[in-house]
């Protein structure tokens, strides 16, 4: 059970079965009110025709059901005693009585004998009650009941009706009158067999459908997935997994799978590219320090001390740019303080002491320009862009601190040569310099900008490169307010 498969094959046949036997019970139930309401009006007929009968006077001798093999009767008097039973009825049960031999009494609609009165008067009330014709039979709803009958030694199962008759003698009769259930009890029993002999095979027939249907369906699933373990065992990234012609879920899997890919090639390229830039930028440095000191060890006189130490400082910083940027394509966070980004600009520029360029900040004091983020992650983010700008301007430099919109903007603008429309984005990527910046003196490792952005990046902002007003490039930082 622990494929695809498996479980929606078990998962279809659990919900057809469990929704065939809710319809089978609901059908069974229906066919059998249905049933039970046919004979429930069977029994009424009858009963209402032998109650009809005896409120007319009939004698008990002289009532005669009509087919009372299939209509048992049994009637009782007030007092729960037989009076009247059908012909050939042996046992009951589910009645008023169990009885079946009637017990002797005077017959329904007989006419009493004259009173001896003198003067010929008879008593008005009496001889009313004795006039045929005056009976009548209930007309509220029947009480229906179940119970057996044995008729000529045969017993089945009955429905019986219950209705009340009173005779022209006003005596109150009750008579039950049956209705066989054994045409219920058949097509119930019929239907129920064709359901369970049915069902399973019908739930076999949905287990193999879904079955088949699945394993169509995930087949493409299987193609992807012996494309990746091909990919993962050649460590070819350039492979791709095949794409459906549908429409669906998986043809989306695919898609996604292949873009997932195509990102997964292009950062192992670029960690590639970052790798040999890196050793690169390093062998030069560590070369010209080790020629100086074994130059040195040699000629003491000739060691360039100043030139040493220029390469070990360039060792040290970037040796912290590699750092950062480990750390920052790791996910490091941002810290969650809380920093002003006028304060820090105007500090910022404050320690930059032996710059060739004045720099001309306008950062109002006391605006409200704060940020959530890390003070010297962003504190390096200025000094990144105040290095781009020292190197490329010709006599001016500037930063301005100011709203924008729901985030503050800091933008450092230089009187350079600019940056060309079509390196506008190039020029953030790792260890990209341009021509006139590709002196160790002048373009150092081309990692500042990069480390600038991935920093906005990670908190939230972003950062941009336009034509400034003094004609040369205009750094934009922004970064969003806190919430």
């Amino acid at each position: 059970m622990r494929s695809v498969r498996a479980r929606a094959a078990l998962g279809a046949t659990l919900v057809v079965a469990v929704a065939l036997i809710g319809a089978g019970l609901a059908v069974l139930l229906v066919l059998r009110d249905n049933l039970i309401g046919q004979a429930d009006l069977q029994a009424e007929v009858a009963a209402r025709e032998v109650a009809g009968a005896l409120a007319t006077g009939t004698p008990y001798a002289d009532v005669e059901p009509d087919d009372e093999e299939d209509h048992p009767v049994q009637v009782i008097d007030e007092e729960d005693r037989v009076v009247l039973v059908s012909k050939g009825l042996r046992a009951v049960t589910g009645t008023g009585a169990t009885g079946v031999t009637p017990v002797p009494s005077a017959s329904a609609g007989a006419t009493p004998a004259p009173d001896d009165d003198d003067d010929g008067d008879d008593d008005d009330q009496d001889d009313d009650r004795s006039r045929p014709g005056r009976g009548e039979v209930s007309s509220d709803d029947p009480d229906f009941s179940d119970g057996t009958a044995t008729v000529d030694r045969t017993t089945a199962d009955y429905r019986f009706a219950a209705v009340e008759a009173t005779t022209p003698d006003g005596v109150t009769l009750t008579v039950y009158a049956g209705a066989p259930l054994a045409a219920e009890q058949e097509a119930v029993n019929t239907v129920r067999g064709a359901m369970l002999t049915g069902l399973p095979v019908l739930l076999v027939v949905v287990a193999g459908v879904t079955w088949l249907v699945t394993r169509r369906a995930l087949r493409p699933v299987e193609g992807i997935r012996q494309e990746m373990a091909a990919i993962t065992a050649s460590e070819d990234l350039a492979r791709r997994v095949p794409e459906p012609g549908s429409r669906d879920e998986i043809a989306a899997l695919a898609r996604t799978t292949n873009e997932t890919l195509t990102v997964l090639e292009a950062s192992v390229e670029r960690q590639r590219r970052f790798v040999a830039d890196a050793s690169h930028e390093l062998r030069s440095p560590i070369a010209s320090l080790r020629t100086q000191l074994e130059v040195a060890e040699a000629h003491p006189e000739l060691l360039d001390l100043p030139g040493a130490v220029a390469d070990t400082v360039r060792l040290q910083v970037l040796a912290a740019d590699l750092l950062l940027l480990a750390r920052l394509d790791a996910g490091e966070k941002p810290g969650g303080g809380t920093v002003e980004l006028g304060a820090l600009v105007r500090e910022e520029v404050s320690q930059r002491t032996g710059d060739r360029i004045a720099v001309a900040v306008e950062a109002p004091e006391g605006g409200a320009f704060e940020v959530n983020g890390s003070r010297g992650q962003l504190s390096r983010v200025i000094g990144n862009l105040l290095d781009n700008a020292q190197r490329h301007a010709d006599g001016s430099v500037a930063v301005s601190v100011a709203a924008d919109g729901r985030g503050v903007r800091v933008e450092v603008r230089d009187d350079g040569a600019g940056v060309p429309e079509d390196e506008r984005e190039r020029i953030f990527e790792r260890f990209v310099r341009l021509d006139d910046a590709r002196s160790r003196d002048d373009g150092g490792a081309g990692l500042g900008l990069a480390i600038a952005r991935d920093v906005a990046s990670r908190h939230g902002g972003t950062l941009t490169v336009h034509r400034a007003a003094e004609g040369g490039a205009a750094f934009r930082l922004w970064l969003p307010r806190p919430a």
